[in-house]
């Protein structure tokens, strides 16, 4: 783990680690030794500068699934509006609910956004009643399904 704290500044990585990051962004089965050819690097510069950046936080590899490839069809944003309880311990709880894939802390007029997944609409009513309605805390809900998807891009960096 790092403990440079200038390390977690995404401005202190130059040219190479952002060309870097650009190929595993197109190719994330990209190997150090083709990314050390196409940079004309040595692969255990590459090697070296992707673990920094991990270290760093700065950059996490994962692999990005199509939800209907999996039998998602239904796809919801939920705001939650919390009561008697503080709504971190709320958000908990959601978060451990495997139909949730993302869980935000919000300001506004809601307090939690969840981002949800289910196979079809028959999910829906014991999701809302069986699964989130047992949950305490919760004073009330604005459920909005995604009629259609039009950007799924999960890569807001800065280095480009």
């Amino acid at each position: 783990m790092a403990t440079d704290s200038t390390m977690l500044d995404p401005s202190k990585f130059d040219d190479i680690d952002r060309k870097i990051l650009s190929i595993l962004k197109s190719d994330g089965r990209a190997t150090n030794q083709e990314i050390a050819r196409a940079l004309k690097i040595a692969a255990a510069t590459v090697s070296a500068r992707i673990r920094r950046m991990e270290e760093a936080k700065a950059i996490r590899v994962v692999a990005a699934a199509d939800f209907s490839a999996f039998g998602f069809n239904v796809l919801l944003s939920i705001g939650v509006e919390v009561q008697n309880r503080p709504a971190e311990a709320v958000a908990e709880d959601l978060a451990a609910l495997s139909e949730v894939f993302g869980c935000h802390l919000v300001t506004g007029a809601k307090d939690i956004d969840l981002l949800v997944a289910l196979h079809d609409f028959s999910d829906l009513s014991d999701f809302l009643l069986n699964k989130i309605g047992k949950i305490h805390g919760i004073r009330s809900l604005s459920p909005a399904i995604a009629v259609d998807i039009v950007k799924y891009d999960f890569d807001v960096s800065v280095l480009k």
